[in-house]
């Protein structure tokens, strides 16, 4: 693709033409995605068709605002499934989802060790860029500490696809329902029901991003929505057709990420990073095997608790299988908040590591 036109009576329609376009094609990824059985349908084929858009250069993208809506929107999703059995997921098994993270988050800190021995990347790229979670705050807080944010987008960005597909596999192969129904289908209702859903979207949201909470345009609203749907206050319904925009702005969001700039200048990294990611990857599913042996739980279930990430994509893959969606959210979130924390001093002692290995 050619580079956007800098008129913007001829950008204006060339951008509408791009939309229409990457409309179509998702619409038709995720139809054959969805007669093929994935429970991601609605996710994968927009973010397959915009990975493609944005590596050929198309100059659109999603508005952060319309990002965080569809947040927010996965979040109220979220909260229809999760219970007040969430709470007891954490008393009960604790340490072992302790165990979980910390496996995790250590797997990912040492595929960040390796790349910067390697001389892959510099360290506190690789620090950033191996983080198994919260990618759009790895990323904006990655400059702040000496980062490439592009190779760390990148990276990110990477293991979120690569995640959100490998995921889908297993939950198609896993579940074994090709005519399940796409997830939100039951949360049809009747216009007050909904009004009361956007409005617990849109303040939860507020307060989400206002409170400085990690991913906090999915939290906030999942957390209130959780509340008032599991106490029976409340419950959460939303139009599918709004579900449906939701999940694409997800995925158009992860997709367009791929630009030609950013492929050029990480191209040379690429093989690396992916070895680790699906190194880590495969660690999790290891991982998660072995839980199945210490707690009552699926391996479908298991599997989404440990994958590395992103919150908001797996939330819609275990929502529309039939895993706990309560413990997967336990794990994923409480991931979220310690690599959140721990992000910093992994990120100085890689590269401390890489200033003494030089």
């Amino acid at each position: 693709m050619q580079p956007a036109s800098t008129d913007p009576h001829r950008s204006l329609p060339r951008a509408a033409a791009l939309w229409a376009g990457l409309v179509a094609a998702s619409g038709a990824l995720a139809g054959l995605f969805h007669l093929a059985g994935f429970p991601a349908a609605l996710l994968l084929g927009p973010m397959l068709a915009a990975i493609v858009f944005g590596v050929r250069g198309a100059p659109i993208r999603v508005p952060k605002l319309g990002f965080q809506a569809s947040q927010a929107l996965i979040g109220c999703l979220v909260a229809h499934a999760v219970n007040a059995s969430i709470a007891a997921t954490l008393i009960e098994d604790g340490f072992l989802i302790l165990a979980v993270v910390g496996v995790t988050v250590v797997a990912a800190a040492m595929a960040g060790w390796i790349l910067t021995r390697i001389r892959l990347l510099p360290g506190t790229t690789a620090a950033w860029g191996s983080s198994p979670g919260g990618a759009s705050a790895m990323v904006a807080m990655a400059e702040d500490f000496g980062a490439d944010p592009r190779l760390v987008a990148f990276m990110q960005y990477v293991r979120v696809a690569c995640v959100a597909l490998t995921a889908s596999v297993v939950a198609r192969f896993l579940a074994g329902d090709p005519g399940a129904a796409p997830p939100g289908s039951d949360m049809e209702a009747g216009p007050l029901a909904v009004a009361g859903t956007l409005a617990v979207a849109g303040i939860g949201a507020w307060l989400g991003l206002r409170l400085r909470v990690p991913a906090g345009a999915l939290i906030g609203p999942l957390a209130i929505g959780a509340t008032l749907h599991a106490t029976g206050l409340a419950g959460m319904a939303l139009p599918s057709w709004l579900l449906a925009l939701a999940y694409a702005g997800i995925g158009w969001t992860v997709g367009l990420r791929f630009t030609p700039a950013t492929v050029r200048a990480t191209l040379f990294a690429l093989p690396g990073v992916l070895v680790a990611t699906f190194g880590l990857i495969g660690l999790c599913g290891l991982w998660a095997w072995g839980l199945t042996f210490w707690l009552p739980i699926d391996l479908l279930t298991a599997y989404l608790a440990t994958s590395p990430g992103g919150l908001d994509s797996v939330a819609i893959i275990a929502v529309g299988t039939h895993s706990d969606v309560s413990f997967v959210l336990a794990v994923q979130t409480l991931r979220l908040l310690v690599v959140i924390i721990t992000g910093p001093l992994v990120a100085k002692w890689i590269s401390r590591g890489a200033g003494e290995a030089r």
